[in-house]
Parts: structure tokens; C-alpha cells; sequence
């Protein structure tokens, strides 16, 4: 199998290709380039390249901000959606990084940063590997009051439905809800909505 025949295979499996993952297999990061340039591989950003009828979807996205920021933890939005709780689609991608942290440069795909200090930023972190890509995301419980926290910049309506929605499928429990909830400073604010969902 001939080098290019084997990066396009690469691309297809990977969805998403960037200079390292060639360094990695002992390919010159040029045939990016020459493939792109004779129309193989089209880029989708800066250093970021698929094949030319890739559909680059969420999780793609979440792998490649994982690559690039490793600091990053899927938040609010993005958590919910990667969960499959509510019905958000949003067109950032929301990621925490610890308070002080340098924003990253990224072209792609436009972010949306929540600066968190101690226990809120580094409580509540599952890593998900997916195709080889460790993504870190916080736990469903911890996403929900991450939302309450947030109510004024995704709206309270976000965040009942976030809570409704994750307790009707089971994926949250009233004692993970009131252990992020108190990281979070926000188990005042929650509880008459707790007790309206569990009475």
C-alpha cells in the first residue's frame, strides 16, 4: 500500500488528520499538503485536514479541541449535548479551563471558555477515549449544576430542562446533584427545584 493510499485510509478512519498523526507513523507531514493541494483531502482549519465528503460531527470536534487544549473539560453546552440530555445544539464548543489559564488560539472550532477556580474546575472529570483521543467531559451531574451555576449566560431555561431531562433518564442522582451542587455554590438556588422533581 502506497504512503498516500495509507494516509487517506487514515483520514477516513480518523475522520480528521493533523501533522503529529503522520509524525507518529513515520510520514512527512508535507503529504498533507500535496494531498489538499491535488484535491484528496480538503482542509478544515489551520493544520486540520479530511477527506473532501467528510461530515466532521461533534465528537470530531471534541477529539480535536482535546488534542489541542489539554486542559480542556467539555462544559455546560457541550456536555449536555454529549450526554444526550436536553435538546441544545450549540454552535461553540464550551470548555472549562482553570482560572488564569491563557485562552487558547485556535481557528477552529470557535469556543466558549467557563473559567473555574478549585474543586469546580478539577471535580466531576470523566475521560472518554475515543479513537485512541482521551476527551475529558464532566459527569452529568456536575454538567447540570455547571448549568445553574451559568444561568445567566445559557438562561434558567437551559438548565430545568438539563435537570429534568437527566433525572427522568437516570443518569442523575439527588446525592451526586447536592455534592456538585455545593462545589458549585448553587444548592440554595437548586433545591425548590429538587424538591418539585423528587416529590
Amino acid at each position: 500500500m502506497k504512503q498516500t493510499d495509507q494516509i487517506l485510509a487514515l483520514a477516513e478512519q480518523q475522520r480528521v488528520l493533523r501533522a503529529a498523526d503522520l509524525r507518529d507513523r513515520g510520514y512527512s507531514p508535507q503529504l498533507l499538503l500535496k494531498l489538499h493541494q491535488v484535491g484528496r483531502l480538503q482542509r478544515v482549519a489551520r493544520g486540520l485536514y479530511s477527506l473532501p465528503d467528510a461530515e466532521i460531527t461533534e465528537l470530531q470536534t471534541a477529539m480535536e479541541v482535546s488534542q489541542r487544549v489539554p486542559k480542556a473539560v467539555l462544559c455546560l453546552l457541550s456536555a449536555l449535548q454529549f450526554h444526550q440530555i436536553g435538546t441544545q445544539m450549540p454552535h461553540e464548543m464550551w470548555i472549562a479551563l482553570p482560572a488564569g489559564t491563557q485562552s487558547p488560539a485556535l481557528d477552529y472550532p470557535p469556543l466558549r471558555i467557563a473559567r473555574l477556580k478549585g474543586a469546580a474546575y478539577s471535580e466531576g472529570i470523566e475521560t472518554v477515549t475515543l479513537h485512541g483521543v482521551p476527551i475529558r467531559v464532566y459527569t452529568v451531574a456536575k454538567t447540570v449544576t455547571d448549568c445553574f451555576k451559568f444561568r445567566q449566560k445559557i438562561g434558567l431555561d437551559v438548565a430545568l430542562e438539563a435537570l429534568k431531562d437527566a433525572w427522568r433518564a437516570r443518569k442523575i442522582t439527588t446525592a451526586d446533584i447536592s455534592h456538585f451542587a455545593k462545589i458549585n455554590r448553587v444548592d440554595k438556588v437548586m433545591q425548590p427545584y429538587l424538591e418539585a422533581m423528587v416529590a
